[in-house]
């Protein structure tokens, strides 16, 4: 019996346990296989997709041993199976509606997830940076309706002001439909209503008998509020968003100073005396 047992933790990819510098410390590492090691169940909850993030596996090395939420909460993936264990999409109507908003806001950049593949349309300096970061392969489309359908998620790039007004247009016409919670501040990702990385966490938590008080979450922005929501201690890196702080999250140090390291060693704290 491992003091851990029953205890499941997820945390943010990007600026939580990936760092600036595009690594996991070897301290994340080292808290991580403790963590597990005692009986733990870890894994990761991303905006990523399943083409951008198993990479990421191999690379990193990352001892995972539950399953993962991808496309911010458009999927669930079991790595141990290989297989998904839930996926959702964005509605059929959802091209007409995009051709409309960029109408209405010429500077968006789009990103389109269709299987393993992300169709771009008018893309931008802030497209090019975010595929080079996660390695995704462009495929480049003239027009919205040329991207093929079904969407697991949509991301919209640009400065955050201009995607704010996006973001409260989107919400407004079609709120009913999707959600459009912000990554970092230059990407809005959109998803089908409900598919949020705090409604996937839920059901890994269910799946694996996961009592809620033994539930902790890390994430450090707008997207991971709901997941943090659920976690007995919700945690943030001190790079976290206003969002994140405003929502009563324990700030810990930055991403690059090993903040998912210092998490556990407070869960490990937490547990002594089991």
């Amino acid at each position: 019996m491992g003091k851990f047992d029953g205890v499941l933790f997820f945390t943010d990819y990007d600026d939580t346990l990936y760092n600036s510098a595009h690594t996991v410390s070897p301290e994340n590492h080292a808290a991580i296989r403790h963590f597990i090691g005692n009986g733990g169940r870890f894994s990761i909850a991303t905006g990523r997709a399943h083409r951008t993030f198993t990479p990421q596996i191999e690379r990193e090395r990352l001892p995972l041993n539950a399953p993962v939420v991808l496309s911010n909460g458009a999927a669930i993936f079991d790595y141990a199976e290989n297989r998904y264990l839930a996926q959702t999409f964005l509605d059929a109507a959802a091209p007409a509606r995009f051709v409309e908003l960029c109408r209405a806001f010429p500077q968006l950049a789009v990103e389109a997830y269709h299987g393993d593949d992300i169709y771009v349309y008018n893309p931008n300096d802030i497209t090019t940076a975010h595929l080079a970061k996660v390695r995704g392969r462009q495929i480049s489309c003239g027009a919205i309706p040329d991207m093929p359908m079904p969407w697991t998620k949509v991301i919209l790039e640009q400065e955050e002001p201009y995607l704010k007004q996006v973001q409260a247009r989107l919400l407004h016409r079609w709120g009913d439909s999707y959600e459009a919670i912000f990554s970092n501040p230059h990407l809005l990702e959109v998803t089908d209503k409900g598919s949020h990385k705090g409604a996937m966490v839920a059901r890994v938590a269910r799946l694996l008998d996961i009592a809620p008080g033994n539930l902790y979450c890390m994430g450090d922005n707008q997207n991971d509020v709901p997941m943090l929501a659920l976690s007995a201690i919700p945690f943030a890196p001190a790079n976290c968003s206003q969002e994140v702080r405003g929502m009563g999250a324990r700030v810990l140090a930055h991403c690059d100073g090993h903040a998912v390291a210092q998490a556990i060693e407070i869960l490990d704290k937490r547990y002594a005396r089991r």
